[in-house]
């Protein structure tokens, strides 16, 4: 009598149960669930056409719109595999994940198609391009073939070890990894976020995530579960968030701390009336205190901090509100509300262990890395077993990320082990960068790290020696960067120096760089 355990069981039940209810909205364009699903089963049906096999990648680059929406139901119901794709990434890296995971369709948006037709030399692989909003040469125009498509999609038998998407990295190595999430994975996270944040088909989320970030933490399913409202933001702008919060009602959004920043910060007219009571959850870097403070306190929203990984299916602990926090004051509650608080009950087992694996005292000082095993971590990392192995050494995923325990159980990040920059929630490889900018010839060594911004969280910093008798400016550069790399990835600013802090053997110590410590001499 068991069946498995897969997102595709929302879709079936809220076809059922919530036909008629609004499931998409997107600008002029306003969808029930059973239009929504019977778009869904016409792309399907296309893809077929076109194809696509059980097991076949399709790699959409896209903005939040509803066509985006469908392609987590229409390519995984057939048993083929999603590949979302950071639309902020540089045409390269596009290229690479495009060719890494064997996409045979891409499927873009209209604003993304010169980039993609600049690499299409480059990807043998690709057999079909489709542009999802309007029509452009040498690409096949989405809506014309679902409109076009009367046949029925040959759904194959889904198990729950079967992958449902690859969700690649943006950088924790100077190449993205690709993290293969299985249906059971996914269906997991979706329920054990319902268990922590319950929501019902009165709910409207607004869409300030993008949908390609570790899948919408899942929400593109959470909120078909129980026959919400999907409302499109196609682009984080406070104005349009806030009209959309007050005109489509909004009750609940999922935000970077960088995004719950631009909101807090935007001007009285920027929000006009801001409407109490929506609740919000936040992670991608732990949001400073006084920002969640002025989101509860200026706004009347509920804040709730989730952390997770990509590879966890993102979710593995809530910063779960108990009775003792209501008695804190503002200040104090919003400094427990920063921690990443404790295991979801459908997430697995987390330690916070040190480096014999024991796990560390809850005494709030000792210093160990977080630890995962259970439902949510990802079957591996595509066609890379040793990534793979080493990520997942001893039965548990090893997170790379330097944390503490309180005495209540709540785990705290204190650093990263990783040098890695996160910046508005997008993680940033300092290693990468580096590479990059190594490939200047007036450069003979450089260090990138990330040092606080009041927007971004963090972002990064490039500390640069230059080659003998080479001249180089800051803005010459930050102008090589951005041909080169994605513009969130770009030192946002570059101080020269003689030499570079380094041990005794050599290595760059990067906390002297983070710390400004005048140990550094100035070229």
């Amino acid at each position: 009598m068991e069946t498995p355990l897969t997102p595709l069981e929302f879709q079936r039940r809220a076809r059922s149960l919530y036909a008629d209810r609004e499931c998409v909205i997107d600008g002029a364009t306003r969808l029930t669930y059973e239009q929504f699903f019977a778009r869904c089963d016409r792309w399907s049906a296309v893809l077929q056409r076109l194809g696509v096999r059980k097991g076949d990648r399709v790699a959409y680059i896209s903005l939040n719109t509803s066509s985006h929406l469908e392609s987590f139901y229409a390519v995984p119901q057939i048993g083929a595999v999603l590949v979302p794709i950071n639309f902020r990434l540089h045409p390269q890296e596009i290229e690479y994940i495009v060719t890494h995971c064997g996409a045979t369709i891409v499927c873009a948006h209209a604003d993304f198609v010169d980039t993609v037709d600049a690499i299409r030399g480059s990807c043998p692989a690709v057999e079909h391009y489709v542009v999802l909003e309007g029509a452009h040469d040498g690409w096949h125009d989405y809506e014309s073939l679902i409109e076009a498509e009367t046949g029925e999609p040959a759904c194959p038998e889904i198990d729950e070890g079967d992958l449902l998407t690859i969700n690649y990295t943006s950088g924790t190595t100077s190449r993205p990894k690709g993290v293969m999430i299985t249906h059971r994975n996914a269906y997991m996270n979706a329920v054990g976020t319902l268990v922590h944040v319950p929501m019902t088909c009165a709910d409207r989320y607004l869409w300030t995530l993008p949908m390609f970030h570790a899948n919408g933490w899942t929400f593109v399913w959470v909120v078909t579960a129980v026959g919400g409202a999907h409302v499109c933001l196609r682009k984080v702008d406070p104005v349009q968030a806030f009209r959309l919060i007050r005109d489509e009602r909004a009750t609940m959004l999922c935000a970077a701390p960088t995004v719950l920043i631009a909101l807090a910060s935007a001007s009285p007219e920027q929000r006009g009336e801001v409407p109490p009571g929506v609740r919000v959850l936040t992670a991608g870097a732990p949001p400073a205190a006084a920002t969640i403070q002025r989101v509860e306190g200026e706004f009347g929203w509920e804040l709730t901090h989730v952390y997770g990984l990509t590879e966890t299916a993102p979710f593995i602990t809530v910063c779960e509100p108990r009775p003792e926090h209501a008695g804190l004051s503002p200040e104090d509650r919003s400094v427990v509300k920063a921690r990443q608080g404790v295991e979801l009950i459908t997430s697995g087992e987390l330690r916070v262990v040190d480096e014999e694996d024991n796990p560390v005292p809850r005494d709030a000082q000792a210093l160990g890395e977080i630890v995962v095993r259970g439902n949510v971590v990802m079957a591996g990392y595509y066609n890379d077993p040793d990534a793979t192995a080493q990520a997942m050494r001893g039965g548990w995923f090893h997170s790379g990320d330097a944390a503490v325990v309180h005495p209540d159980g709540y785990v705290e990040i204190r650093d990263r082990f990783k040098d890695v920059i996160i910046s508005g929630g997008e993680n940033i490889s300092s290693v990468e960068v580096e590479g990059v900018l190594m490939r200047h010839p007036a450069i003979q060594e450089v260090a990138v790290v990330g040092l606080p911004d009041p927007k971004w969280g963090e972002t990064p910093h490039a500390f640069v020696v230059l080659a003998p008798d080479a001249t180089l400016t800051e803005p010459a550069l930050v102008e090589y960067a951005r041909d080169r790399m994605a513009r969130f990835k770009v030192p946002h600013k570059v101080e020269f120096v003689a030499e570079l802090p380094k041990t005794a053997t050599g290595k760059i110590q990067k906390y002297v760089l983070r710390s400004g410590r005048s140990a550094i001499a100035t070229q």
